[in-house]
């Protein structure tokens, strides 16, 4: 039996827009995303945001706290995952996909999102309103 896997995503803000990155490769591919990615073993959420914020983006993060989850299903690519978005305050870094699994990253206004969106973020915009 297939459980569901756990993400975070990571919300950075800087000048009222949000960092937002184009997905390649792995599921969800050619969708814009929120950097992120699975948790790993003994990791915590905020750990994990500030770690994949780096590796995805090349952006540092402080102050990062849970502001919500989704429940995400994607029958097309037969996932579930339990995704936690953690919210926390942009530091510096250079902005650039730094990471094979992304192709582009940017700093996006919440009236003016790119798409298609991966279906997580669009269930927590959904969901949350937050944009």
């Amino acid at each position: 039996m297939m459980r569901p896997g756990v993400g975070v995503g990571v919300i950075v803000k800087k000048d009222g827009k949000f960092l937002l990155q184009k997905r390649i490769g792995a599921h969800g591919a050619n969708t814009w995303s929120f950097p992120g990615g699975h948790m790993e073993f003994g990791e915590t959420p905020e750990q994990t945001a500030a770690r994949e914020a780096k590796e995805e983006a090349n952006v540092e993060i402080k102050n990062a706290k849970v502001v919500g989850l989704t429940n995400d299903i994607m029958p097309v690519e037969q996932k579930h995952y339990v995704t936690i978005y953690v919210e926390a305050e942009y530091v510096g870094g250079q902005v650039k996909a730094n990471d094979s699994s992304v192709s582009e990253v940017g700093w996006f206004s919440p009236d003016n999102l790119p798409s298609p969106l991966f279906i997580p973020l669009k269930n927590f915009i959904e969901n949350r309103r937050l944009l």
